[in-house]
């Protein structure tokens, strides 16, 4: 009896074992692609397979709600940076909400020099511990490019005319591809258990918008979409770099704006995004979200593509700040204002922009006037943090 009772356990054990593999090869054999999310044509047909899996959960994230965005969310705060805590993951949003942001956005402006901080301040090797501690959370990673500009060594928002030098048979045409190695370098060195990890790259944004050297009228369209092929080319055809989703974002349009008069081609953008921020003027902000994405919306449909909200927040009006006013306009602007106009866009993501410690905050910190009003909004079935989107079956 006790011989039999064993072989019947194992028979019953094998069995399960059995059951247990035909479904594991049942869900590996599921086509990646669907009737509902169908192949997209993606600018690097070398595109990693993180690059799809990415693609595919921005895609079904749409269909959610939005993801939450913060940029520099863990490396750096008010009255804190990383350095200060280098045992935890720290992050404004999640001292409020026991939560992190489901998107970490980061910028590389000055690694094109070698710098050993970008622009803020933030160690790049610091940037790329973040980096792949937020996406081992399940986090999203999108990167912006401030580079300084070629021709004068100047800032990003030295608007000396310099595209025309870095293109075509321009003087500084190797000076842009040496930029181009170092940001290579960078971006394939962002790993996570020996694979790359899958970047939302935005570089050169705001093109539309006069205040960077890439911008107008600093250059103009043709020399614009002739800069932005080049930087594809140079990345995933020279450098071999494959872990990149590419992203085309002007900023809010004017009235005379046409949003694809930068825009470098279909084979050339991977998904459409736009920057709009509140100026202190919340019907004039809701009015621009409202039209503005839904240009967004049309074109991107159109096209088969995804769009996203790629910054926003409350700016400063006037030399101040509304997040560090002692009267704020309104406390409620998460609820009242902001998620009524995005809750039904259809976008992927959105992303605040930092919580610098000079005045520029975007996201309310612990005690901050507006703490109680973001709770809300962190509540509302839309609105996507990263415990949120590591719920999700997509």
């Amino acid at each position: 009896m006790h011989r039999t009772y064993k072989t019947y356990n194992f028979k019953k054990c094998l069995i399960k074992i059995l059951i247990m593999g035909f479904i594991a090869i049942f869900n590996s054999c599921k086509p990646f692609y669907n009737t509902v999310y169908k192949k997209p044509q993606l600018v690097d047909t070398k595109a990693s397979k993180q690059v799809k899996i990415l693609h595919k959960k921005l895609f079904y994230l749409s269909k959610e709600g939005f993801a939450i965005g913060h940029q520099d969310a863990t490396a750096y705060g008010i009255g804190w940076k990383q350095s200060d805590f280098p045992n935890m993951i720290k992050s404004d949003v999640n001292d409020i909400l026991d939560d992190f942001p489901a998107v970490y956005g980061f910028d590389i402006g000055g690694i094109e020099k070698g710098k050993t901080n970008n622009l803020d301040g933030v160690p790049f090797d610091t940037m790329r511990a973040l980096m792949i501690d937020a996406y081992s959370k399940g986090g999203i990673i999108t990167v912006s490019w401030h580079a300084d500009n070629p021709k004068t060594n100047g800032d990003s928002w030295d608007r000396t005319p310099a595209v025309q030098e870095i293109i075509g048979d321009g003087k500084l045409v190797e000076k842009y591809e040496s930029w181009l190695s170092k940001v290579a370098v960078f971006l394939k060195s962002i790993k996570y258990k020996g694979k790359a990890i899958p970047i939302i790259f935005r570089p050169h944004h705001e093109m539309n918008g006069d205040w960077f050297w890439w911008g107008n009228p600093n250059c103009n369209s043709l020399e614009y979409m002739q800069l932005w092929r080049n930087t594809i080319y140079s990345l995933r055809d020279k450098y071999h770099v494959h872990n990149l989703i590419y992203v085309y974002a002007p900023n809010k349009l004017n009235p005379n704006d046409n949003y694809v008069d930068y825009y470098p081609g279909d084979t050339f953008v991977d998904i459409l995004g736009i920057d709009i921020y509140d100026f202190q003027n919340s019907v004039e902000f809701s009015n621009a979200i409202a039209n503005d994405l839904k240009i967004v919306k049309n074109i991107a449909t159109e096209k088969s593509k995804l769009y996203a909200l790629t910054e926003t927040g409350v700016n400063k009006s006037e030399g101040v700040n509304w997040f560090i006013q002692e009267l704020v306009p309104d406390q409620n602007w998460f609820t009242k204002v902001l998620y009524p106009n995005i809750e039904n866009s259809g976008i992927s993501w959105i992303l605040f922009w930092r919580n610098g410690n000079e005045g520029e905050q975007y996201m309310p910190n612990k005690g901050h006037k507006s703490e109680a009003d973001f709770k809300i909004f962190a509540k509302e079935p839309k609105a996507l943090f990263l415990k949120d989107i590591n719920r999700l079956k997509l």
